[in-house]
């Protein structure tokens, strides 16, 4: 681990406090979660975006939630 120095407005400052504070974690884990996200290409937001896909779409299989598992093997070709 580096040790390092940030300059934080005091709007800035209260919030990631107040976030610390809420999440019951050291100043350093918003910002690691940040930083992380940020590597992982934004991971929460595209799990909020296929959140939002989910039952937006029909197959017009009448059995999709008892079959899911032969439809993703045949789709993804594993037979």
């Amino acid at each position: 681990m580096v040790r390092t120095r940030v300059q934080l407005t005091e709007e800035q400052a209260a919030r990631l406090k107040a976030k610390a504070r809420e999440e019951g974690t050291s100043l350093a884990e918003p910002v690691d979660r940040l930083l992380l996200e940020e590597e992982n290409g934004g991971y929460e937001e595209r799990m909020r975006g296929a959140l939002l896909a989910v039952g937006r779409f029909a197959s017009g299989a009448r059995d999709g939630s008892e079959a899911h598992d032969r439809y993703l093997e045949e789709g993804l070709d594993l037979r």
